[in-house]
């Protein structure tokens, strides 16, 4: 697993949901099978195995946020250099020249993506297609729903 750039604030995010799991739903989850394990007999304890499955899976998702903070190096969006192209943490302003519609999109983790607040995953067609383009640049990207066309308006 190489580096996992992405911002501060989703450093400290990933940080919070992983202090979340291990303090609070950890705790439950084992108090669940601590409840259910006093109940006598474990082979047909329907709540002793569905806690043990869910500690597994808890536990996974634990060893997977620990991984990815312990490969992450936040970028410092203040000293970051403005080179007029795209990159990670750009906010990118762009028409799409089929329907003549803007869109604005940061470029953000994969960590990071939520396309509810405009982030969209470095690792996603349109910002592999974006990647080192300028303002004024036209760049074509194939999706599920066919080919885009895209003007980049700006690039801050």
């Amino acid at each position: 697993m190489g580096y996992e750039y992405m911002s501060q604030e989703g450093y400290d995010k990933l940080v919070e949901e992983l202090r979340h799991m291990e303090q609070v739903e950890l705790p439950q989850v084992r108090d669940a099978i601590a409840e259910a394990r006093a109940q006598g007999d474990l082979s047909e304890n329907f709540e002793y195995h569905a806690a043990k499955r869910e500690q597994g899976r808890l536990l996974g998702r634990i060893r997977f946020k620990q991984r990815v903070l312990e490969n992450a190096r936040v970028i410092d969006t203040s000293a970051r250099q403005t080179s007029g192209c795209v990159q990670l943490l750009s906010k990118v302003e762009m028409t799409n020249l089929g329907n003549n519609s803007r869109m604005t999109y940061t470029i953000a983790s994969p960590h990071e993506a939520n396309l509810r607040e405009g982030k969209i995953s470095i690792k996603s067609p349109i910002a592999q297609a974006l990647l080192n383009k300028k303002a004024g640049d036209t760049v074509e990207v194939r999706v599920p729903a066919g080919l885009l066309k895209l003007r980049i308006e700006s690039v801050s």
